[in-house]
């Protein structure tokens, strides 16, 4: 392993993950006339959930009533925790960046008008042009560079360490402004792409004083092939599904849980027999090519044959929770820290639902684009220069030096192991019970103390455990936050409250990581779900 500090590097603006949020920030930041470094876990341009597949976009005319009808759909939806205004700057910028992706020459297809349809990404070409983008905007990439803690001082964030986990090289990039772009936390399940998401950027953020924001949405578990990754839902619109004694599950019957309950009791099969024509499955073999590509190297024809499925936890990369914003630029609570895309709350825009594929891939393209030019104009305005000042690693769980003199019982493969076994499966997290997540959420309080005596003998051992502790605090903070909220709501449910509470329409804020601090933000359309009379007298 080579020593620490190898490459150290200055900027303005650093930005930490490579997925859109990242590149859209980056870019931005850059655009601005910032000296900018990003570094990525993976590759930018192939790591991530949206490097693979594909994504819809949310676009919508900018006719006021089709556009204040989208807005009051998505509060209502959200259990009214969203806000008008941020949804409405969302569909404003989301268009402005879709024209700039087709100016920078993405082949959005047309219709017979002529007219450009910018309504989906394709993936690989979406995120191979964003690196393109990049690169030309000047911005030095730091790929296979996981960072593993933030630097900070009394004016706030100055900078990260990382390393290269090809090279073993330690890295150190000074930067006035410093954008958490790391995605959510889907706890390794094995989603396709989501392998870099374990939750070390929420916890670096709170690090340093950052506060978390709809973390008890966080019910998300999307089907997919049993012995795949592919998580593409909307695919199954096509098919029948079968029980496990091959009997037809009646159309009416598959209701918001109930796959997730067939599941529990045995396994469960799809095929893709509504698609009855050969035009209909060609129409889906262009529409999503990836979802095909598992089954068909099983030897599955999936229209004609029955496929076992199975859910995959999507965490807080599909639901709505993560780092707490503080102003339209997408800061938090400490100065010069931003987030976005999924490692930031984004309860503002979705409320307590997820956002599905339209609403977050254009909250990575706006939100990424938002901070991007906060933290360039925050930086650029910094009399203090970055490598002057006097910072310290801000790092303090996951970190072990392989000279640990006191080592865990646990291995960071049993760590990680034990984390998944409280979150993952559906008897505790997705059908939530007071008592249930109580005893879980004790569980993983038992495993903290083990975080800071995980030995490490390896470049990559020395990232997993601080994946490990991305991931135990992340689920701490879910199970802390599921206990606050006693109602359902969106991803949120309790079994001992099945109703929605219209009193409990604020935001819950945690703060703090050894001792999880619990607060309540003001939700401005909260009123709206009370009678006149309620609101008042709360």
């Amino acid at each position: 392993m080579s020593n620490r500090q190898d490459v150290k590097l200055t900027a303005d603006v650093l930005v930490l993950g490579g997925g859109p949020a990242g590149a859209w920030a980056a870019w931005s930041a850059a655009s601005q006339g910032a000296k900018v470094v990003l570094a990525d876990k993976g590759y930018l341009g192939s790591s991530g959930a949206t490097a693979p597949g594909g994504t819809t976009l949310l676009v919508i005319p900018a006719v006021p009533e089709l556009r204040e009808k989208a807005v009051q759909t998505r509060l209502k939806d959200g259990g009214y925790l969203s806000e008008a205004e941020w949804i409405h700057r969302l569909l404003e910028q989301i268009e402005q960046n879709l024209a700039l992706i087709e100016e920078w020459g993405y082949p959005f297809p047309k219709d017979l008008d002529g007219t450009t349809l910018r309504t989906h990404l394709h993936g690989p070409e979406y995120m191979k042009l964003m690196r393109k983008v990049v690169r030309k905007a000047g911005v030095t990439i730091l790929d296979q560079s996981p960072a593993l803690e933030l630097l900070v001082d009394e004016h706030g964030v100055g900078g990260a360490r990382g390393v290269n986990r090809i090279t073993g090289a330690d890295y150190e990039v000074r930067a006035n402004a410093v954008i958490i772009a790391t995605g959510g936390c889907t706890f390794l399940s094995k989603g396709l792409g989501c392998n870099v998401l374990t939750g070390e950027g929420l916890l670096m953020a709170a690090e340093t004083g950052a506060d978390l924001s709809g973390m008890e949405f966080s019910r998300q578990y999307a089907p997919s092939f049993a012995d795949g990754s592919v998580t593409r839902g909307r695919m199954l619109a096509w098919s029948s599904l079968y029980d496990k004694n091959g009997e037809r599950i009646r159309s009416g019957e598959r209701t918001p849980g109930s796959m997730q309950k067939l599941l529990l009791e045995g396994p469960v099969y799809a095929s893709l027999d509504l698609a009855d024509t050969e035009e209909k499955r060609q129409f889906l073999r262009s529409a999503h090519p990836i979802f095909f590509m598992p089954l068909e190297r099983a030897g599955i024809d999936p229209f004609r044959d029955k496929f076992p499925l199975t859910l995959r936890y999507e965490g807080t990369m599909r639901g709505t929770g993560g780092i707490r914003l503080t102003t339209s630029n997408c800061d938090t609570a400490v100065p010069g820290l931003y987030a976005v895309g999924d490692a930031a709350s984004r309860e503002k825009v979705m409320g307590a639902v997820s956002g599905g594929g339209s609403y977050n891939a254009s909250w990575a393209i706006c939100s990424g684009t938002w901070a991007g030019k906060g933290a360039a104009a925050y930086a650029l305005a910094n009399s203090r220069k970055a490598d002057t000042r006097s910072l310290l690693p801000a790092g303090r769980y996951g970190l072990t030096s392989t000279q640990s003199e006191q080592k865990s019982e646990l291995s960071i493969k049993q760590m990680i192991s034990s984390i998944q076994k409280e979150v993952l499966p559906l008897e505790i997290n997705f059908f939530r019970s007071e008592p249930v997540i109580r005893e879980s959420l004790d569980r993983l309080h038992s495993l903290f103390p083990s975080l800071n005596s995980l030995t490490t003998s390896t470049v990559q051992e020395r990232v997993k455990s601080r994946e490990s502790a991305g991931m135990l605090a992340a689920a701490r903070w879910m199970y802390t936050a599921a206990l606050v909220r006693k109602e359902t709501r969106g991803l949120q449910a309790l079994k001992e409250y099945p109703e929605m509470d219209p009193l409990q329409t604020h935001r819950i804020i945690l703060s703090g990581i050894d001792d999880i601090r619990q607060s309540v933000e003001h939700a401005p359309h909260a009123h709206e779900m009370l009678p006149a009379k309620e609101w008042q007298s709360s």
